[in-house]
């Protein structure tokens, strides 16, 4: 993957990018507080069969961070620029957690130029948070070695400890300037706009949900409200994994991701 940047909307976007584009464009949206980085165990994957794209969504990673209200809109319209700028073209969307209820949302109004979607542990369905998800905030206002470690631990409820290398890189991220803002009024705005059952019923693409069974920040009881509104949704639950299966089990989750997207690649 190469790192690229780009003019979105007179912001400096940065976002990875490689592949061959023979059978389309894949783009992979990271979650709060993420950054392109976050795929690296599947986008190598990916990467035999599309072109993968995978931003620093605006205000995270080392794309601007302008100030302003990050709600799940700002960041829609932000994706739309994106596409436009960087794609060109009908895209499979893949979104996790923050990412997953940008996706959806993007998807919703602009039905025609999503192939699939595939939705990660999706945010916009929980009314209060779990305390795996606090001990996220914390982590991110007070970066620091034993904050970030204890809560990606909690995150993955995997019993593993961290890995050194992401808590490294996730400390220096929040240190940035603007970074704590961009957090925190991301977390603002997911309080105030979260996603509707007439929402996931107007989805039109073929859609699957894919859920770590241990997901202690998005539980995967949240599940339902997708499986019984989306009109086309399969779900691939992941066992032993929490709210990263594709950092957890990059292999299991590619296969079954490929998979979902390969009927549409043969058709």
């Amino acid at each position: 993957m190469k790192e690229r940047f780009v003019d979105v909307g007179g912001h400096h976007i940065r976002y990875l990018e490689g592949g061959d584009p023979a059978d389309g464009t894949m783009v992979l949206l990271h979650g709060l507080g993420g950054s392109a980085e976050r795929w690296d165990k599947v986008s190598p994957i990916f990467e035999k069969r599309f072109r993968v794209v995978a931003p620093d969504m605006i205000g995270f990673g080392l794309s601007d961070k302008p100030p302003s209200d990050y709600t799940p809109d700002f960041l829609t319209s932000f994706l739309g620029d994106f596409v436009r700028a960087t794609c060109g073209q009908r895209i499979f969307l893949v979104g996790s957690s923050l990412g997953g209820q940008v996706a959806v949302m993007y998807a919703a109004s602009h039905p025609a130029s999503i192939d699939k979607l595939v939705l990660v542990s999706p945010a916009g369905t929980m009314k209060r948070a779990t305390p795996a998800f606090n001990l996220y905030m914390m982590a991110a206002m007070y970066p620091g070695e034993q904050s970030v470690s204890r809560a990606f631990e909690a995150m993955e409820a995997s019993g593993e400890r961290a890995d050194a290398d992401l808590v490294r890189s996730f400390i220096e991220r929040m240190r940035l300037p603007n970074a704590k803002m961009a957090f925190m009024s991301s977390v603002l705005g997911l309080s105030n706009s979260g996603l509707t059952e007439a929402m996931l019923h107007s989805l039109s693409p073929p859609t699957l949900l894919v859920w770590g069974e241990d997901d202690p920040v998005v539980p995967i009881q949240n599940a339902g409200f997708f499986l019984s509104s989306v009109r086309d949704c399969t779900m691939f639950r992941m066992k032993g994994c929490g709210h990263t299966p594709y950092v957890q089990n990059p292999e299991a989750f590619a296969k079954r991701v490929l998979e979902f997207l390969g009927s549409s690649i043969a058709g």
